[in-house]
């Protein structure tokens, strides 16, 4: 009993310490079981001469052997008639090498940022053998993914002198790409779009900006989405202008049940058959029109 005793804690730490694997410790408490060398027939059509208890017994050390190793020995409890290259040939799961990847086609709104050598050019000797010379080849793409804000700020600092004489001040202006409003089109454009396309309530992208130093309260938002709304408005009367010359108007209709209208209907129908007509003057039908 104190053998069993230590022999069962002796393996308790060897599990716990992943020093023994579960077939291993077999092969040490059971020994090893008889193992086929062919794959193994059909009880039909099996013509060895191994007696058919112990062809029970090594499928059964196999299944265990299986089990215990995680399927380290497919290749042996391969299905009867299957071939190695059937086997090989059937899909392992899993993506496949490259799914879901982009190129760097894909990526068409990003900045492009030229790479040259600076030691080497078009026409130098090779550094390696000295003998060719180099010539171009189409440029390599690395893609750098950042995070920036929907509002971003550039703050210009301009410089100011000032006559110690008269006390002038001369102010440096501004570049020409600054513009001259603080909003540009742009950014009232992304506001618009956060708004009414990405659904992201006023004070949400408040609180998001001033977490990236670029405060924007949710009031000026909404007077910078309104310009937005003002410029698009003469597009839309005009578009309204062109439906209204047309000669058509389609409408989407999608028919429903209600039980209460379906009930009027069956006595319409009935006291119109009554009195001789085909089908009531009343309308039947049931269409949310959108």
């Amino acid at each position: 009993m104190e053998q069993v005793i230590r022999l069962y804690f002796w393996v308790l730490f060897a599990l716990q310490e992943a020093k023994l694997r579960l077939k291993r410790l077999r092969t040490l408490l059971c020994g090893k079981g008889a193992k086929a060398t062919k794959p193994r027939a059909s009880a039909a059509v099996s013509t060895s001469s191994e007696p058919h208890g112990e062809r029970e017994e090594a499928g059964e050390w196999r299944s265990m052997d299986a089990e215990a190793a995680g399927g380290e020995e497919v290749a042996s409890d391969a299905e009867p008639g299957a071939s190695g290259t059937e086997a090989r040939s059937k899909p392992t799961g899993g993506h496949r090498l490259g799914t879901g990847r982009l190129g760097a086609e894909a990526y068409a709104g990003a900045e492009r940022v030229v790479c040259r050598h600076e030691e080497l050019a078009v026409g130098q000797r090779c550094p390696v053998c000295g003998q060719g010379t180099l010539y171009e080849l189409p440029p390599g793409g690395e893609m750098r993914i950042d995070g920036h804000a929907l509002l971003s700020a550039l703050r210009y600092e301009l410089q100011k002198l000032r006559c110690s004489a008269c006390g002038q001040i001369f102010t440096a202006t501004l570049p020409a790409e600054a513009g001259e409003e603080k909003y540009s089109a742009r950014a009232r454009a992304v506001l618009a779009i956060g708004r009414y396309s990405l659904g992201l309530p006023l004070y949400r992208l408040q609180g998001y900006q001033a977490m990236l130093g670029v405060p924007v309260p949710d009031a000026t938002q909404w007077d910078q989405i309104e310009k937005v709304g003002d410029c698009s408005y003469g597009v839309f009367a005009y578009l309204e202008r062109l439906a209204a010359q047309g000669e058509l108007i389609y409408q989407d209709d999608t028919s429903v049940r209600i039980l209460s209208l379906i009930g009027e209907n069956l006595t319409m129908r009935a006291q119109a058959e009554a009195m001789g007509f085909s089908r009531p003057k009343e309308r039947t039908g049931m269409y949310p029109t959108a």
